[in-house]
């Protein structure tokens, strides 16, 4: 997958890899299926949850590199 950004939105992030699943989860970003949640940013549901967005984008990348290798 291309390198995930800011402006990504999580259900094209679902779409091409879904094993990072686990790693929304873990922000506490449990509702993956609700229509609105797929359609948010990934900045944007880091900022719902209080969650740093340029950490998660390095964790979230890393993991997506690391499955795809």
């Amino acid at each position: 997958m291309a390198k995930i950004e800011k402006d990504t939105i999580i259900g094209d992030v679902l779409d091409i890899a879904p094993e990072t699943a686990p790693l929304f989860f873990a922000i506490g970003m449990h509702c993956l299926g609700c229509p609105s949640s797929r359609g948010e940013t990934v900045e944007e549901a880091c900022m719902v949850h209080g969650v740093d967005v340029d950490e998660f984008l390095k964790h979230l990348n890393a993991f997506d590199a690391a499955n795809n290798a």
